[in-house]
């Protein structure tokens, strides 16, 4: 049921997303990401320097002179979001959660793209509220659409769910038969367990071989450093164990800083591995200037 709390709070994210697509993101979106193919323009009369293998054969012998075939990229893109919403994304140590980041990102890449006439569809998983294992909205355009796509990830409260991002993978690879372009919105937490490789590492390389995808990572500075704060009573939000820890101890934080960067590595590596292309944004800041940068890389690549 929609709630007029809820429905103020979808018109703030649509007002400061809108703001972000104005200010930047607009023509950038537009040149970074090629369509899907070719699609014809037309049939005119061959001119020097036209290449000959567009000759069309069929309409020269026709009228007598050469003509050539002209062709267009195809700028329709179907843009998917795939947004984590497990219980790790509602930590948030500086100016948000990771859930709330993902919220606004998600909000101005659904305008982004519908800016250029691209569809947008939207996948919603890890949570215990969901009805189902994973919401799913099919991929279609115009700005009610984008206005359900931002109450969803809104309404879409972190919690505990045993459908983790491998699943989520997979269920986008059956469910999505046609090359689309898929923004997969996570911390990429899940699944470690020191091993060699992360469960979701078979999935995500299995889908980046049909589509084109992005990984947006959310991270936390507390992720990666421990305050020097003395006994800190913490929380395991997965387990539910409850501990101290000694953060005076600079053992401790150099335990706890290693296992941290071993852990980022194991993802980034994963992700070179299966030829994602990898976008790291942080509770701390804003996501402009990561998406600026990695939209003109995306750009300088097409040229």
């Amino acid at each position: 049921m929609l709630t007029e709390e809820l429905m103020r709070e979808v018109k703030r994210l649509e007002i400061r997303a809108r703001r972000r697509v104005d200010d930047l993101f607009g023509g950038q979106y537009h040149s970074a990401f090629k369509g899907q193919g070719i699609e014809f323009a037309e049939v005119r009369e061959y001119m020097p320097g036209d290449e000959v293998r567009t000759i069309d054969w069929n309409v020269t012998a026709r009228t007598g002179h050469p003509h050539i075939k002209r062709f267009t990229e195809e700028r329709q893109l179907t843009v998917i979001l795939c947004v984590d919403c497990s219980i790790s994304t509602a930590f948030g140590s500086v100016k948000r959660s990771k859930h709330q980041l993902a919220c606004e990102l998600g909000a101005v890449l659904t305008l982004a793209a519908g800016r250029n006439n691209d569809r947008v569809g939207l996948q919603v998983f890890g949570s215990e509220h969901l009805e189902k294992e994973s919401f799913h909205l099919r991929a279609t355009k115009g700005k009610k659409h984008a206005r359900r796509i931002m109450r969803e990830l809104i309404d879409s409260t972190p919690g505990m769910s045993p459908f983790v991002l491998k699943d989520a993978l997979s269920e986008l690879g059956r469910a999505h038969k046609r090359k689309a372009l898929i923004f997969v919105i996570s911390d990429f937490l899940s699944g470690l367990n020191n091993r060699d490789e992360p469960d979701w590492a078979k999935p995500m390389r299995m889908l980046a071989r049909k589509h084109e995808l992005v990984a947006v990572q959310l991270t936390d500075p507390l992720e990666f450093e421990l305050p020097k704060a003395g006994l800190v009573r913490m929380h395991d939000p997965v387990s539910g164990r409850r501990f101290s820890v000694d953060t005076g101890s600079r053992r401790v934080r150099d335990r706890y800083r290693k296992q941290a960067h071993k852990e980022q590595s194991l993802i980034e590596e994963t992700m070179r591995r299966a030829r994602v292309d990898r976008v790291e944004i942080s509770t701390a800041g804003s996501f402009v200037d990561p998406l600026h940068r990695y939209f003109q890389q995306r750009e300088m690549r097409r040229r």
